[in-house]
Formats: C-alpha cells, sequence, structure tokens
C-alpha cells in the first residue's frame, strides 16, 4: 500500500491526461491490500429482484464496515479500500445493477440496490456503517441516508417520471456515519453546470446561438491552454440559458412519458395493436454537447487549483461535441430522476440536511467537477454538527497535480483511517 513520501507512479504523475472520467477510482492491485485480508465476493438480489453484489475485504475482527458505491460505476478496486483495513476497519465495496450503462438509472430505483447491501452486512453483524461516498456515490448516498431516515409512509411515493418507488414497503438499515471525497452536488446538478445552451435544436447537434457559444472567441474562449475570460454578463447569461435548456429537456421526457402512458391506455380500452406497440416503447432521449462549464475553461471563475479542461478531457470540441458524455443516451425517466438539475430528488442541496451523523468531505482543489464556493455551500447545507471539511492536493481521481508531489488520494487515504479512528474506535 502506498506511504508518505512515496514516489507517484508513471502513469498518476499528472492530471494532464487526455482522458480523465471513467473508471479511474479503480486502479489498486489486490496485492496491496494489507497483509492478512480476506476478500469475499458476494452475489445479492434486492428486493425487486435485481442483481448487485460486491465484495467484502476484512482483516481481523472490526464491528464497523465502511461502505463503497456508485450509482453506475465498478468500484471494487476503490483506491481507498487499502487505507479503511489498514485502519482497522472492514470495507464492502459494492456494484450497482447496471455498470457503465445509464440509460435507464433512476436514483430512486438504485437505492434498493444499496439497501440490499446494507442488509447483507447487518446480516453479517457489523454494527455500524459507514457510507463513503465518491463523485457520484456521494449524492446516492445522501439520498439513500435521507430516505432511511423517514417513517416508510413519507418516503417518496413517486419518481420524478412518475413510476411508483414503492420504497414504503424497502427495508432500508440505517447507517451511522457518512464520508464524501471529491464530492459534486449530484449529477442532476453537475450537469446544470456543464450543460451547453447555446444549442437551439435538440435534434440538431451542431445547432448554435452564437450569442451563448462558451467556445467562441467573441465571448471571451482562448483555445486550450487558454486561459479563457468570459464576462459577468456573459456567465450570468450563460447560466440562466443553462436551466432553461433543462427545463425544456424536462418537458421533452415528461412528453415522451405521457405519449407512452396514453397509448398504453388506449391499448387497454381498444386492443389497437399500433396503440401496443407504442405503449411498450420506450423512447430514448439523445442528449448532446453535455461539456461546455466556464469553469473548466476560465481559472478566474472560483479560482482553484485545477488545470484548464474538464472530467473528459482538454479538448472542448472533442468532449462537448462527441459521442462519449453524460446523458448522452438516457429514457425519459433516467434524464428526469438522474440527469436534471431541476427534477432529481437525488441532489445534496435536497437531501443534505437530513444528515445528522458524524460527516467528513474531502475536497481536492484541483477537481474540475465542483469547485470551492460549491463546495463550501455544500459543506454549510449539513445538518450534522460533526463534521470536518478538509482540503487535500489533488483532482478529481485524487490523482497529483504536478510530477513531483504525492497524489493527493494517499493524503485522502490517511486522513479517512485517522476520521475513522477517531469517530468509531479501531
Amino acid at each position: 500500500m502506498p506511504v508518505s513520501g512515496t514516489p507517484a507512479p508513471a502513469a498518476h504523475q499528472s492530471a494532464d491526461q487526455a482522458a480523465t472520467a471513467g473508471f479511474l477510482n479503480t486502479d489498486w492491485n489486490p496485492r496491496d491490500l494489507p497483509d492478512g485480508t480476506l476478500t469475499r465476493n458476494v452475489a445479492l438480489r434486492t428486493a425487486d429482484r435485481a442483481a448487485t453484489g460486491g465484495t467484502l475485504y476484512v482483516r481481523g475482527r472490526s464491528d464497523t464496515v465502511v461502505c463503497i458505491m456508485h450509482p453506475r460505476e465498478f468500484m471494487a478496486c476503490h483506491y481507498l479500500v487499502p487505507d479503511i483495513v489498514e485502519a482497522g476497519f472492514a470495507a464492502w465495496s459494492q456494484s450497482p445493477r447496471s455498470v457503465g450503462n445509464d440509460s435507464r438509472l433512476e436514483h430512486e430505483t438504485a437505492l434498493f440496490d444499496v439497501a440490499a447491501g446494507l442488509s447483507f452486512l447487518r446480516a453479517q453483524g457489523f454494527r455500524r456503517i459507514v457510507l463513503l461516498g465518491n463523485s457520484g456515490g456521494g449524492s446516492l448516498y445522501a439520498f439513500y441516508m435521507q430516505q432511511s431516515q423517514l417513517a416508510p409512509d413519507r418516503r417518496i411515493a413517486r419518481t420524478p417520471g412518475g413510476r411508483p418507488t414503492n420504497l414504503a414497503s424497502l427495508d432500508m438499515p440505517v447507517v451511522d456515519g457518512l464520508v464524501l471525497v471529491a464530492p459534486h452536488p449530484g449529477q442532476g446538478m453537475l450537469l446544470m453546470g456543464c450543460i451547453d445552451p447555446s444549442v437551439t435544436d435538440e435534434d440538431d447537434a451542431l445547432s448554435v446561438d452564437p450569442a451563448l457559444d462558451p467556445f467562441s472567441p467573441a465571448n471571451g474562449f482562448a483555445e486550450p491552454p487558454g486561459p479563457s475570460r468570459y464576462s459577468p454578463d456573459f456567465v450570468e447569461r450563460y447560466r440562466s440559458a443553462q436551466q432553461a435548456r433543462v427545463a425544456r429537456l424536462d418537458e421533452r421526457a415528461r412528453a415522451l412519458i405521457g405519449e407512452r402512458l396514453a397509448a398504453r391506455k388506449r391499448a387497454k380500452e381498444t386492443g389497437g395493436i399500433d396503440d401496443r406497440r407504442r405503449g411498450a416503447h420506450t423512447p430514448l432521449m439523445t442528449v448532446w454537447r453535455t461539456d461546455a462549464d466556464l469553469h473548466c475553461f476560465d481559472p478566474s471563475l472560483d479560482p482553484s487549483d485545477r488545470g484548464y479542461g474538464s472530467l473528459w478531457g482538454r479538448d472542448p470540441f472533442a468532449s462537448n461535441y462527441g459521442a462519449v458524455g453524460f446523458a448522452r443516451v438516457c429514457s425519459p425517466e433516467a434524464w428526469l430522476s438522474t440527469w436534471s438539475g431541476l427534477s432529481s430528488n437525488a441532489s445534496l442541496h435536497k437531501t443534505a440536511a437530513a444528515v445528522e451523523q458524524p460527516l467528513l468531505l474531502v475536497e481536492y482543489t484541483g477537481d474540475v467537477s465542483t469547485f470551492p464556493s460549491r463546495v463550501a455551500s455544500l459543506f454549510d447545507g449539513f445538518a450534522t454538527g460533526r463534521k470536518t471539511h478538509l482540503r487535500i492536493r489533488g483532482d478529481h481521481h485524487g490523482r497529483a497535480l504536478t510530477p513531483d508531489e504525492e497524489p493527493g488520494r494517499y493524503a485522502a487515504g490517511r486522513a479517512v483511517g485517522g476520521w475513522l479512528r477517531d469517530h468509531f474506535g479501531g
């Protein structure tokens, strides 16, 4: 396991790399686990009969387990697992039901995955459970905590797309603490900040309103390495237009759902084959141009240690206009539940007030997904009085910002281990 002062491996020395999004939090080797660690792979069924699973890491005896999960990414080899085990705690890394494919991801359904894992851990005899949410895992876990602490009949009854959630009948074990590492405010709020509002036609990926084009020199854009400089007036108009585009996409999603439900109703009444087809079909929304956060190109906006570029890379044309990106293809229900900053329930701004357990928030100072003032606002929103906010140099994935410094994830590992011992023993 890496220790303080160990030089960063060449592959992790710099955040200045072509691709930065994806499965970059899962790159430790299982041989790096502390000696004596027992690893157990577990297959589970959720209460709604979906398949999920996880890996349990245990060394010695501990009545506290730390859980790591992301709603759409594989976290079995998350870089903090060795540090958690070294600190004297068990670690549980869980996979969602649909790794790498979030086209139908609804966060209300993802709570069933979380509950299945936590119910398994309770059955194994763990007395205390701490959730560790990295990036989008933070908003998922905080959403779970909010709903688990409500009386069943007060839980959210329907998804933003109108489906019954069945959360009232779900066994949702209550947890004892929360760790957030490089959190953003939720996938919908994240997208709200990076969606390109200059799109004038959702059916034309190349349509552009020049007055809102973030990549126009006339509006302040500069090619990498930049920096761009956007005027306060442009920034204000841009942010307003981002919300307006999300609102239009919400309307489109609800219209598609409404058309399908209307066809189902007609099919039940008349038995018409065309309506049966329309009622069975789930359309997919293609949402182009979702990587255009002005903060990523103008470092004077909420300054930090970040470099030029976004989570997807340094070429904004490739990441914004390309095939891969946030919410690129999703069902209307997934858009509303996960990717809409206006409709999603899985927003830290909506759930933080329910978190009264001990909280540790680790912010990486070079993060290009969430910026200092927003992190401070998120931290302030948590109800608990037992909360700690640490700022550590590193990019969103905890990699080193320069070749000659220690990766931030090493310092984060020590900090997480120390905080766990302080609050939950060893």
